[in-house]
């Protein structure tokens, strides 16, 4: 298999993990941090992150440069990077570089990660004994989740997901403890769903431990199961169960993702949804207590070496980051420095108004949908709501079905209409001056998901988001132009549902085949 780590140069020596753990850093040059920012935004991650070689666009049809013409309602799936943010990595990568004249690049690095990790809780006002790992996304999180359940329930645990239909594609691998792609971010080629070397393996049958992984909140913005039926989970297997909460949405309140660590639940988070940052940028967030057990952990399963680097660990953990490679990720760590500067900003806007402006975008988007003659909304939400939820208790996924004369349309051309709302479809529409002008604008909404159904044929749905940065585009301390801002992004939302109308009525979407309609 061939290894080619970011940072490290084509030609360095292949060695084992311990063998590159023990090498040290110094093969780290300074010169890394001197490619160009837009190809270090997308590094350090998986297939999934590379630019197609013609539109220059990834898998989810985001650049990895600042794009503010095109609109962005695609929350649930990502989005393109904001010129804050993108300013806020170049600074971070400039300040690095200054530091680097003065310390080791893994030195200086490491200590970037750690002011990270601060921020990180300072946003969430989670308390300091939470620990922070850091992941170049949501999947690889899963399995870092799986590394620490076998450690902390002694045994290789049994993994049942919940809504695993409605969460991401590379989970049906990470359960198993198996390869999500054809390639690690750490640049080792592997073959999808074969086994990740010693971590795979258990069954209920054999007696083991259950990793439990719920959901808060799904792709289409539910969260199961209830919390009186985590409780009876708790009563009857003590010690036997770990729960981690699939919160990649990040799509709750800061109440009650302080509840779930006071359980004693591990929490997968990323920066990418709701908050809006670049793809990937995912973090494990891990109550107190768990790091003595990690610490001290004696064997690590060789091929979870390949899914995690010294840096992603919390400096405090000087025994376990020892096992590990100096491999400083510079993607991740820029995807989730602009992360970062959206989940401030969001942060930065007064409590009730964030609450306000989502309950008043959610009553304008319900409606337009509803009375869109070719949109069906499909049930969304998160379920009862309670005070922890805060502004969360509001929807922010709006998922509906395309329908022509009545009947749902076909999963191809559902996949082919979200694929024309990111063109400039002006020629293909035609028409008035105003169907052209609405025809020309390139936005994006969520990818299609799947919809199961008994004994009939599987639906595509398409979901308009709400994320943290039309919050902030909206906040003003005057309420005068905060009310104009708001009404600003409603008539985007509805200059968009006047494109799907525009697309299904002049039939100009081609169809595009079933399997790459769905969200990767």
């Amino acid at each position: 298999m061939r290894r080619e780590p970011f940072g490290m140069s084509a030609g360095a020596s292949r060695l084992s993990a311990p063998e590159r753990a023990s090498e040290g850093g110094s093969r780290y040059r300074l010169r890394d941090l001197f490619t160009p920012l837009d190809t270090l935004l997308v590094s350090g991650g998986d297939p999934r992150l590379a630019l197609d070689a013609r539109d220059r666009v990834n898998a989810y049809g985001c650049a990895a440069a600042p794009e503010p013409e095109i609109w962005n309602f695609a929350s649930s799936t990502a989005s393109t990077i904001s010129q804050a943010a993108y300013d806020r990595a170049a600074l971070a990568r400039e300040e690095l570089m200054h530091k680097c004249l003065f310390d080791e690049v893994e030195i200086a690095f490491d200590a970037r990660c750690e002011s990270m990790r601060d921020e990180l809780r300072g946003h969430f006002q989670l308390s300091p004994r939470v620990d922070v790992v850091f992941s170049p996304s949501g999947t690889d999180s899963q399995l870092h989740a799986l590394f620490v359940a076998r450690v902390v329930l002694g045994a290789p645990p049994v993994t049942i997901v919940v809504g695993a239909d409605q969460t991401g594609s590379g989970t049906t691998h990470t359960a198993l403890g198996h390869h999500f792609s054809s390639m690690t971010a750490s640049g080792l080629a592997v073959r999808k769903d074969a086994a990740v070397a010693g971590l795979a393996g258990a069954s209920i049958a054999q007696g083991a431990p259950v990793l439990l992984q719920i959901m808060d909140a799904s792709k289409l913005g539910w969260r199961a199961p209830s919390a009186a039926c985590l409780d009876e989970i708790a009563r009857r297997w003590p010690r036997k169960v770990q729960i981690v909460v699939d919160a990649c949405q990040a799509r709750l309140g800061r109440r009650r993702l302080r509840s779930y660590l006071d359980r004693g639940y591990l929490v997968l988070i990323t920066g990418s949804k709701f908050f809006g940052g670049p793809a990937f940028s995912g973090a494990l967030l891990m109550p107190k207590g768990f790091s003595r057990s990690l610490d001290r952990v004696e064997a690590i399963a060789p091929g979870f070496f390949d899914y995690a680097g010294r840096c992603d660990w919390p400096m405090a953990w000087t025994i376990l980051r020892s096992r590990f490679e100096r491999r400083p990720n510079f993607g991740q760590w820029l995807r989730w420095e602009a992360a970062l500067a959206e989940i401030g900003s969001y942060y930065a806007v007064p409590g009730a108004f964030r609450a306000r402006a989502l309950a008043e975008l959610a009553a304008g988007i319900d409606s337009m949908i509803a009375l869109s003659p070719s949109l069906r909304p499909v049930p969304a939400g998160i379920g009862k709501v309670g005070v922890d939820d805060e502004e969360f208790a509001q929807t922010t996924i709006f998922p509906f079905l395309l329908l022509r004369d009545g009947k749902p349309i076909s999963i191809a051309e559902t996949g082919a209409v979200h694929q024309a709302l990111a063109r400039d479809m002006n020629e293909e529409i035609g028409g008035s001056t105003a169907d052209r002008q609405v025809a020309a604008q390139r936005c994006l909404i969520g990818q299609p998901v799947r919809l199961e159904r008994q004994d009939e044929a599987p639906l595509a749905i398409l979901r308009l988001c709400v994320g943290a940065r039309l919050v902030t585009e909206i906040w003003s301390p005057d309420m005068v132009q905060a009310r104009r801002n708001l009404q600003h992004v409603l008539d985007r939302v509805a200059d968009v549902l006047v494109k799907i109308e525009l697309l299904l009525d002049r039939g100009a979407a081609a169809p595009v085949p079933a399997k790459s309609a769905f969200e990767v």
